[in-house]
Formats: C-alpha cells, sequence, structure tokens
C-alpha cells in the first residue's frame, strides 16, 4: 500500500480510542450474557450492557492465526496465505497444502493505518503471526509486549516460557501481567487517540487458575449436580482423522462443568473489569471504543474439552458454527446502542474497514478487500453485509477435516473436500447444525455451491489432493 501518508483525518476530539480486546479459543457461549449457566463473567457482562452484543459473530477461520490475520489485514485467510496456526501439519486421507508462516510483511496492517491517521499503536499479549521481521513491531504497533512466535504459555504462572516477556517473579499469573501492562498503558496515555491491541493467551491451554477459584466452581459443580469428568461429561466419539492422531477419539465435552476452565474464565472476566475501571478512572472510557471477540470457537472435543460451545456443533478445529462462531461486544458510550442485541453475520475480516470508519479515517479498498464497513451497523442501523466465508484446507488437531463453506442469510453451505456432497443447513430453524437439507432445498445447493467456487478462485485457495499412498495403507487403529 502506498497511502500511509494520505490518511484523511476528523478533527482529535471525535477520534475514539480503541480497545480490541481478542480471547484466545473463547466459545460462544462462555459468557453469561451469552447464555452461560456455569460460567461466571460479570464484569464482561456489564461491558455487554453498556454496547451491543452481535451473536452471528464469526472468526474467519476455526483457528487461531487465520484469523489473528485477517483481523489485521481485513482479507479472507486464504487471500493472505495464513491459512493454519502458524506450526501446524497433518495428513489424513487427504494431503496437506502450504501456508505462510507469518503476517506477510507487504500487508497494510490496520495498525499501520491508524498510525498514519495519528494513532499511538500497542499490542499486548498474543501475537502468533510469525517471528523476526513478521512480529507485531514491523506491522505498524509502536510498543510490543508478549507478542512472539509463541502460541501458548509453557504454563500460565512465571516463568512463563515466552521470549517476548521480560522476567517476572515467579508464580505471577500471565492474565494479570497482561492486564498490568495494559492498564499502566492506559495510565500514562496521553490526549493522542491510541490503539490498544490486547490479545490474551487465555482461555488457550495449558488450562490453570488459582486454587481458590478452581475449587469454588468444583463446589458449584457439585451443588448442581454437575459431572466434572467421565463420560457423563465427555462423551467418547470417532477416532481423529488426521493420521498422526488416528489412535485417538474425539472427545466431546456435552456440557460446560470444567472447574478450572471457569475458574480461568473468572480471572479473565476480572482483567476486563480492571481495563474498564482504568478507563473509567482517567476520564477516557465515554472517548472509547472497546471491541471484545474470539479468534475461533471453545476447545470441546480434544486437548482436555475443556467447554462446550451446545448448542452449536462442535468446536475449535471445526468448519460448524462451534468452531467459528465467536461472543462479540461493542461498546461505546453514545455511539453504540447499549443493552442492544444483533443478529447481522459478520466476519473478523469486517473489523479492518470498521474500525478505519469509527476513527473517522478513509477507507483503503485496496487493502481490506474482503472486509465490509460495519460502523453504520454498530451504530444501529440496518445492513445486509453479504456472504461469509470459510477455507481450512488441513486437519486439526480437534477432530476437524479439510473443509470450505459459505453461509448467506440463514444457508450454510459446508464442503467437506475429498466428499463428492456439500451439506447445507438452516443455522438459523437449526442452530445445531443437525439437519442436512441438500437434498430437499437443491435450488440452494446449486446457488451457493457456484457461490463458493467462484470465491475459492477469487482467493486463490489452494485445495488438498488425496494421499499417496492412499489411506487404507495405512496403520488403522485398534
Amino acid at each position: 500500500m502506498t497511502a500511509s501518508n494520505e490518511q484523511v483525518r476528523v478533527p482529535e476530539p471525535d477520534r475514539p480510542n480503541i480497545v480490541l480486546v481478542v480471547v484466545d479459543d473463547l466459545g460462544w457461549r462462555d459468557l453469561g450474557c451469552f447464555g452461560s449457566t456455569f460460567y461466571e463473567t460479570p464484569h464482561i457482562d456489564a461491558l455487554a450492557a453498556s454496547g451491543t452484543r452481535f451473536t452471528h459473530s464469526y472468526a474467519a477461520a476455526p483457528v487461531c492465526s487465520p484469523t489473528r490475520a485477517s483481523l489485521l489485514t481485513g482479507k479472507y485467510p486464504a487471500r493472505v496465505g495464513v491459512t493454519n496456526w502458524i506450526g501446524g501439519h497433518a495428513i489424513g486421507a487427504l494431503r496437506d497444502v502450504p501456508y505462510f508462516h507469518g503476517l506477510p510483511q507487504d500487508e497494510y496492517a490496520l495498525a499501520r493505518a491508524l498510525r498514519a491517521g495519528g494513532y499511538r499503536t500497542w499490542h499486548v499479549g498474543k501475537w502468533h503471526l510469525g517471528g523476526g521481521r513478521h512480529l507485531p513491531e514491523h506491522h505498524g504497533f509502536d510498543l510490543n509486549v508478549g507478542g512472539s512466535a509463541s502460541g501458548s504459555p509453557v504454563s500460565y504462572y512465571a516463568p512463563y516460557g515466552i521470549g517476548a516477556l521480560e522476567d517476572a517473579p515467579d508464580g505471577e499469573f500471565l492474565t494479570d501481567r497482561l492486564t498490568d501492562v495494559a492498564v499502566d498503558l492506559v495510565r500514562s496515555s496521553d490526549d493522542a487517540p491510541f490503539l490498544l491491541n490486547l490479545w490474551h493467551y487465555a482461555v488457550h491451554t495449558p488450562i490453570e487458575a488459582p486454587a481458590h477459584l478452581v475449587e469454588k466452581y468444583r463446589h458449584k459443580a457439585e451443588t448442581l449436580g454437575l459431572p466434572t469428568h467421565g463420560p457423563d461429561a465427555v462423551e467418547a466419539g470417532e477416532h481423529m482423522p488426521a493420521r498422526h492422531l488416528r489412535s485417538e477419539r474425539v472427545r466431546r465435552r456435552r456440557i460446560q462443568s470444567d472447574p478450572t476452565y471457569a475458574a480461568m474464565l473468572e480471572t479473565l472476566d476480572g482483567a476486563v473489569g480492571r481495563l474498564v475501571t482504568a478507563l473509567r478512572d482517567v476520564g477516557k472510557l465515554d472517548d472509547t471504543l472497546i471491541v471484545f471477540t474470539s479468534d475461533n470457537g471453545g476447545l470441546s472435543t480434544a486437548e482436555g474439552s475443556p467447554t462446550c460451545n451446545a448448542p452449536l456443533s462442535e468446536g475449535k478445529g471445526w468448519m460448524a458454527d462451534g468452531g467459528t462462531r465467536v461472543p462479540t461486544i461493542v461498546s461505546w458510550p453514545g455511539r453504540v446502542p447499549a443493552g442492544a442485541r444483533s443478529d447481522l453475520p459478520f466476519t473478523s475480516p469486517d473489523f479492518y474497514p470498521t474500525l478505519l470508519a469509527a476513527a473517522g479515517l478513509t477507507q483503503l479498498p485496496e487493502q481490506h478487500v474482503d472486509g465490509v464497513n460495519l460502523w453504520p451497523a454498530w451504530q444501529g442501523a440496518p445492513l445486509d453485509r453479504g456472504p461469509i466465508f470459510w477455507h481450512y484446507p488441513h486437519y486439526s488437531n480437534q477432530g476437524g477435516a479439510p473443509s470450505a463453506a459459505v453461509r448467506d442469510g440463514r444457508w450454510k453451505l459446508v464442503r467437506h473436500f475429498g466428499i463428492e456432497h456439500d451439506e447445507l443447513f438452516d443455522v438459523v430453524a437449526d442452530v445445531s447444525e443437525s439437519h442436512d437439507v441438500s437434498g430437499r432445498r437443491r435450488d440452494v445447493v446449486a446457488r451457493l455451491s457456484v457461490t463458493l467456487d467462484s470465491w475459492l478462485a477469487d482467493v486463490g485457495a489452494l485445495i488438498p489432493r488425496r494421499t499417496t499412498p492412499p489411506p487404507d495403507t495405512f496403520d488403522r487403529p485398534q
């Protein structure tokens, strides 16, 4: 891009501070304000009450790095070339396809555009979009605390095993540490508008939390009669389709009852409360646009299966809505309707043009080619965003297989690569995607198949092919 010096600014008092909170692996129903009856999230619920809940908000991929890349570029992951979590690789009946292992340096990232418009730009927390020349400081951020090539800490208790964080006292909790940094930045900020990119490592594995909070939720589960483990809590299913995991089974959590995960969520909720309090204390809350979202659905089918996304189907790593639909909250007093709910479907590439519009900066359509400016809708106006697409040509660690999808209105077409059949779901009437209606609505299948084919060609999507030798010659699980 060459437009970095051509940004048109509105008068500074009208430009909001922007706080973009991205939680890792937070499920669609993991918050009280989104329907959880076991987890306790009063501070995030209060944030939702001050703004608008978007109940049909989607991540651009069912895993982290592609969604993060889409958010910063305004492009779908397939167009950026980051289609898998960086470091991931697997084969099964299909081969894997190549992808970029870092956010390409020629992308004019959101932070660059905002910095050109007069913003201070700070990144705090997880990055997982490559190291070296791919780090936040090379994509428009003035400050980077905690952002590295790492996708998760060794432990949430110091030492964390994250190279981008300075040494901390043993036993310090990572979510608290990142919040301390964010609060200090807010309290020391001057009158210049800022972008605070606060990307928590929580609630990604390892699932860890303070012992007293774990005990609180263990007692709560016992009081409510909820099983926390065993077949009544986690159900064993089919074998994993990825070759390196074929001896393991998909393990689906049936209810929200994991005490440690609940405790981890409470620490995250407290962190959000502290940040909002800091903004209020320095008189900046009314001048701040807060966006709260997740990079993919909740982890519900593997790696301990700590949460449940029901009534949505499946979770992280899957093309079902449990893997891609995420809780999104937008708050800006006086500008975004308070206590509102919107069922507008949208996706993470839309954040780029929308935040530019909210900041009063010119759109950069040559960069955010896939994103749609939602700012009118965020202020309560009706908007038809148009179709939403996904392309995940990889086997996940959670049981998902290579697939693509399109949602247009109430209809969602899912294409599983290597299978000669496109599924069709009415995700409004059938939120759990339990009933494939492709046989009864061939007209919709035909229309959306053409739409998906055209989009896959437009973004240059790489389609996985059959493996050699064929999967029948692989060692079969017993």
